[in-house]
Parts: structure tokens; sequence; C-alpha cells
């Protein structure tokens, strides 16, 4: 079956069973969609649900944002109507559960792939988008990313034993080391000529940022997926995928982290120039 020819036929199908409440927002129904994907009872999709919003827990997002218990009238016959559990889904918690089904089912199968031709198109607009941002949005847009991604690796260190503020700059100095070549974060201070007040990463490119988001976010996945235990694990684990994505930058020819220039102007001012632009436009 040809991409086009499965992207009509889900389309149709999942579109087909779309909601919108009184603000407009979009929504699905679990019992509804159960039917869809071919499920002849709703008990047997039941565990497909529960995996889906254990991995919409593991992905860092709100299982509650997601999947809505709600009460939804049914007919029982001769015009009577009774209510029923249900659960309220967003576009993120179908894609989830296609994602966990059945991928015997035809209709699961050809999910996936739907689903996984819709994602690269969404990442391909976005990419497009942020091409056309300048280096200071660049380094704007990526750095609070990392911020946020950050927040999630001190949760899943955390988790995996690495428990102290100190733990944490042992931890953290793990990760540099490995991206870095050897480097610390004092050493790498030292190199961009900072302050001690500053923030490495506020003295970063985009290029580099990026490094680091990378670093953070694999970092993450790799303490969860392994079940990492323990301080020292942790912090192999840190350097380790901080290695493997120095090795990338340089099989693909890249230029290393540390010999990356340090940007003139600091994060911290682009938002202070950006928001003092704001306050005029207001």
């Amino acid at each position: 079956m040809t991409s086009k020819i499965i992207a009509e036929r889900h389309h149709a199908t999942f579109e087909g069973i779309r909601q919108q409440d009184g603000e407009g927002n979009e929504f699905w129904n679990a019992r509804q969609l159960a039917v869809v994907l071919e499920y002849s009872q709703y008990r047997h999709f039941l565990p497909v649900l529960e995996r889906a919003k254990e991995a919409c827990q593991n992905s860092g997002q709100s299982v509650e944002n997601h999947f809505e218990d709600v009460l939804t009238m049914v007919e029982i016959g001769s015009g009577a109507k009774r209510e029923i559990s249900d659960v309220r889904l967003s576009r993120y918690a179908c894609y989830l559960i296609v994602q966990n089904g059945d991928p015997s089912k035809p209709v699961i199968a050809n999910g996936q792939t739907y689903f996984a031709m819709q994602t690269r198109r969404q990442e391909l607009a976005d990419d497009e988008k942020f091409a056309r941002l300048s280096e200071d949005e660049k380094r704007l847009a990526i750095r609070n990313e990392l911020a946020e991604h950050n927040k999630h690796l001190a949760a899943a260190a955390q988790q995996a034993g690495v428990e102290t503020p100190l733990d944490y700059a042992i931890f953290q100095d793990h990760g540099y080391r490995g991206l870095y070549g050897g480097l610390t974060a004092k050493d790498i201070h030292a190199r961009k000529g900072l302050k001690k007040s500053h923030k490495i990463l506020d003295h970063m490119g985009s290029t580099e940022l990026a490094a680091n988001l990378f670093r953070a976010t694999q970092t993450e996945e790799k303490l969860k997926r392994d079940h990492v235990h323990g301080k020292q694990q942790a912090n192999q684990t840190h350097n380790e995928v901080g290695k493997k994505v120095r090795q990338t930058i340089q099989e693909l020819g890249g230029e290393m982290p540390e010999d990356l220039p340090t940007p003139e102007v600091s994060i911290k001012q682009i938002e202070n120039t950006k928001k003092k632009l704001e306050r005029k436009n207001t």
C-alpha cells in the first residue's frame, strides 16, 4: 500500500471521529477510537490505553492534559440513554495509542505509518520556521528548550541516585567532559573568558547549544531506558553520551564544541533587549 493511500485512508477514519468542544478545542473519544481501530470490545482496548498513558508520562508530558476521564451518553434502546465511562483524548494521545497498539492489525500498522508521516511533515515545517530565525533568535529558542530539558535530566538523574547539589555538579561535569574532550565546566568557563557570575550556556552559539541539547536529551532517555542506578553509573552514562555526541560531530566533519566561537552578546542580554522592545511596542 502506498504512502498516499495510507494517508488518505487513515486521515478519513481518524479525522472522521474528531470532535470539538465549545471553545474550539479538538478531541477524540476513546470508545469511538477503539471501534475505528477494530477492537471488538472496549476492555481489550484498555491495556493499549494504559500503555499510551505510561508513554505520555515517560515523555515528560502531563497525562491529565492528554487523557481526561469523562462520562459519555449512549443509547441503550427504546430511546433511553445512560452514562458510561470514557476518555477524552488529545491528538497526541491518539498518536501514542496507535504507536502502542497491535501492529498485526492493518489499521494499526497503517495508522503508525500515517502518524510517522504527519510527524515528519511537522518537523520539516518546524525546521523551515527555525531556519528563518536570526542567530540570536535561534540561540534563545534552543537555550529555552535546553533549560526545560535540563529539568527532565535532573529528575532522571535524581531517580538514578544523583541526589545532592554536589552530586549533580559532578554528574554534569561528566557530561561536559565527554562532549568537550575532557574539559570540565570550569575549564570551559575559563576557555570562554567568562566572569565567575556568568553561566556557560548563556555564552554559546546555536550550534554549541544544539550539541548540548542533544547530550541532555539522549542522557535522560538512556538513564530511563537502561534503568541506571547509582551515582557512578549515572556519571558514566552521561560521560559516554557526551563522547558519542562528540564522535558524531567529528564524523560529520563539524567543529568541536570547545573550538566554536563565543558570541559577543549573551543570551541574558538578548532577553533584556527583547523585553525592552516588547514594552516599547505595548
